[in-house]
């Protein structure tokens, strides 16, 4: 299937196989790795992109699914001058980073809530990181990482 698709700010067309997922997409043939594979059911969160700004579990969605779509990965985030983006810098200011495995599908939940409510509670915070799973951090820090984020984002173009 021919798609259109733009995947961190560039616009490109693909042909993909109609029964691949998008996460394997973004992996395999992207080489866009920030994208994780764990549970490939939804239940993990490792997997986690922004599709129109919000998060979805890309193990769920197929890549044809994706056409006309704007597709954020963590490699999306950085700075134009290649720098962690601001959120990424507070997981690793807050140790909200162990392991790492989560932590690209973390950032992006968190990402999508910020984007949508640039001053949420922590029971909101909560709510929004509750699809993802971490076995490392106990979560505390990553809340905190979040929660230094609140208000001081600058605004992005629509």
């Amino acid at each position: 299937m021919n798609i259109r698709v733009t995947i961190n700010g560039q616009t490109r067309a693909f042909d993909v196989d109609p029964r691949q997922r998008l996460s394997e997409f973004l992996r395999q043939t992207l080489d866009l790795t920030g994208v994780k594979e764990g549970c490939r059911e939804g239940e993990c969160g490792a997997c986690t992109v922004l599709v129109d700004d919000k998060p979805v579990n890309s193990c769920l969605m197929l890549a044809f699914q994706a056409d006309g779509r704007r597709i954020v990965t963590i490699e999306g985030l950085k700075t134009s001058a290649g720098d962690l983006s601001p959120l990424q810098r507070a997981f690793v200011e807050h140790g909200a980073v162990q392991c790492g495995y989560c932590t690209p599908g973390m950032i992006m939940a968190a990402e999508g809530l910020l984007r949508e409510n640039p001053a949420p509670s922590e029971a909101e915070i909560r709510h929004a990181l509750a699809g993802n799973l971490c076995r490392c951090t106990g979560f505390q820090t990553i809340v905190a990482a979040v929660r230094s984020q609140m208000r001081v984002r600058p605004e992005r173009a629509a």
